[in-house]
Order: structure tokens, then sequence, then C-alpha cells
């Protein structure tokens, strides 16, 4: 099934006051259980594809679905479901609430899904124990290493079972030995449950992990690598 579906994706924007073209015309789609990622130099395009895919940012033209979903057809409350049920997300600053427990972090988007309390506790306990944090759920963020704290991001993108999860640098604030732990735990979780990874890096690590590589230049696909 394809996940992510890009048709001559554009995207421009003004940064004090100069014209950047993010995007130029992008051609892309993503099946179902990927593990890709998208490489390339700062300003190539790919934190930008990124936001876009997660309906983050709008595109100035051209087309990206998800799950058949054009997101350029829907409202902002549609791309607001879209983006709570489908989509996971995964980020190099990890993103948790710092007045939260680790568990209550890896509940949270259960909650807004409507989960009632006692499944969202199940659900994220089982979460916790597949990344192996097992006796830290009571833990904030200040107390947890930053490997483990991208783990109870991992945790947290997981939890409700998406469809696509989209990874930004996900190593970029990791040593390369954690780096490398993460990259193998999101390898067998991609195996066990099937969900479909993209990341944005400049990591070689990652790349030696990801089973495409799209290289993006200047906005624009520069080449394409299935291992």
């Amino acid at each position: 099934m394809t996940v992510v579906k890009a048709v001559n994706v554009v995207k421009d924007y003004s940064l004090n006051g100069i014209e950047v073209h993010a995007l130029r015309g992008v051609n892309l789609s993503f099946e179902g259980g990927e593990f890709t990622a998208i490489a390339g130099p700062s300003g190539s395009g790919k934190s930008t594809f990124l936001h876009l895919t997660g309906c983050l940012d709008t595109i100035t033209a051209g087309e990206i679905s998800i799950a058949g979903s054009n997101t350029a057809a829907l409202s902002k409350k549609q791309l607001a479901l879209l983006r709570r049920n489908s989509i996971g997300f995964i980020f190099q600053a990890y993103n948790l609430i710092p007045v939260l427990s680790c568990l209550e972090n890896v509940s949270f988007p259960l909650t807004l899904l409507g989960v009632n309390k006692r499944e969202a506790r199940e659900r994220s306990l089982e979460a916790l124990q597949d990344v192996g944090l097992v006796g830290m759920e009571n833990r904030r963020p200040k107390e947890m290493s930053g490997g483990q704290q991208q783990r109870v991001a991992i945790a947290r993108a997981l939890v409700k079972q998406p469809a696509l999860i989209l990874a930004d640098e996900p190593t970029a604030n990791l040593d390369s030995k954690t780096g490398k732990e993460i990259l193998e735990l999101m390898v067998k979780l991609n195996k066990s449950v099937g969900t479909t990874f993209i990341f944005s890096t400049h990591d070689d690590m990652v790349m030696d992990y990801a089973r495409r590589i799209i290289m993006l230049r200047d906005g624009q696909i520069e080449k394409e690598t299935v291992k």
C-alpha cells in the first residue's frame, strides 16, 4: 500500500526578503514498511519535505497524499486529525513535555485520541518495554540521558500505531554508540510492526541502516539508491 505520494511538490518561502525555493517539483512515493533516509547537505530541502509530509507546513504547488488523502484538500481540522491518527514524529530535540513523566509523555497521544486511561497505561507500558525503558516510567525528561529521552520519543511515536513515522535528524544530538542503539531499535520495530519510517538526515550511520536512500540537492532529487 502506498503510504505517501508526492507529485510535483514545490515549496517556496521568503527569508529576510529573499525568495527561497526549498523544493522544486519533487516526485516521490513510499510504500508500507519502508525504512528510508532522505539525505543531502544543509538547505537541500530534506527537513522541508518531512514537515510538508507531516502536515506541519503547506505546499506552494503540487500534491502530497497520505494514505490516499490529498493534504492540500483538507481543512486545518482535518489535517490535525490526520496528524493525530496516522503520523508519528521523532525530532532531534526529543520534544518531550518536561513536567510529565516518561509514562505520561508516551500516553499523551492516546489521551488525545480518547483512549480510556487503563488501556492508555497498558499500551504505554508495552511501548516502553519495547524500547527498553522498563523501570523508568516515573522519571521526567530532565532525569534521563539524551538516548533515553529519544527512546521515550520513539515509544510516544509508536504507541498510537501510526501508518507513518517521520524522524527529523533523530541521531543529531546523540553520540555514535547511542545513535547506533537507537537505529537498531527502530529497525527492529520497523520489522516487527511494519510501520513506514522516513528519516531526514546527514548522518552516514543512518544511511547505512536505511534500505532506500534519496539524495536531495537544491530542492531536487539528485539520485536514489535502493539496497
